[in-house]
């Protein structure tokens, strides 16, 4: 049994003992549409990739891999410009591929952090964005990782939020995104883009939530011991800019 299993298994029992109440609270009806699996077919893995740069913002990035890892099927794979990639917070970790490649996936991952204000210049981040995001199904940036998404013009059109205490110098990037000011995070078909650091756990639980099902997506709170904003329309930190 590997370690998944075994927490899962734990969190089973676990949630065995619980009020039935804990399991009823959901996130906004009409922000949530469950895709559950169909029969009894083994489930392909979902393909999660996401981008590492230096000075990324830990949490950014770890928070969502966290709660997405500890679904029943998931590959996780970092990508960045070199093989080693160190994060504001100082902690590095080994990029599996790196920005010569494009890789087809489920979900593309954008963390921010301080490094996003240098990256929103470099052609060659942008460009892998762009040929990236044609190849996969769904994109998801946190923080001010919303800002490279703009500055290589892929939220054109698109409803957006980013962090607020960033939010005057992401949006000033592109005016054709429509902002979101007061959103925690914003689902918009392709794109699903939240707001600072904590925001992206939130959001991976909504992910989670609309494509397993909201009863995946609260076992999987219970499990991290995290309490979820389910609300998308109730940023606690929206006042700040």
């Amino acid at each position: 049994m590997n370690r998944r299993e075994f927490i899962l298994a734990g969190g089973a029992v676990f949630a065995a003992g619980l009020s039935p109440k804990l399991f009823a609270a959901s996130p906004t009806s009409n922000q949530i549409q469950q895709h559950l699996p169909s029969g009894d077919q083994p489930q392909a893995p979902l393909k999660v990739l996401a981008l590492v740069f230096d000075d990324y913002e830990t949490l950014d990035l770890h928070g969502p891999l966290e709660m997405l890892g500890h679904l029943p099927s998931v590959e996780i794979t970092l990508i960045g410009p070199q093989s080693i990639v160190r994060s504001y917070q100082g902690p590095r970790v080994v990029a599996d591929r790196q920005l010569d490649e494009v890789v087809e996936c489920d979900l593309l991952l954008v963390p921010g952090g301080m490094g996003t204000r240098k990256l929103v210049d470099d052609t060659r981040l942008l460009d892998w964005l762009r040929r990236q995001v044609k190849v996969s199904n769904k994109v998801f940036s946190v923080c001010t990782g919303a800002a490279l998404l703009a500055k290589a013009d892929l939220l054109d059109g698109v409803s957006a939020t980013t962090n607020k205490m960033a939010y005057t110098w992401v949006t000033g990037l592109n005016d054709k995104v429509i902002w979101q000011p007061s959103a925690r995070w914003v689902d918009d078909g392709r794109f699903l883009t939240s707001s600072g650091v904590s925001a992206g756990i939130d959001a991976a639980l909504f992910y989670i939530a609309q494509t397993y099902g909201e009863a995946q997506a609260r076992k999987i709170e219970t499990l991290t011991e995290y309490q979820w904003n389910s609300d998308a329309d109730k940023d606690p930190y929206a006042v700040i800019s």
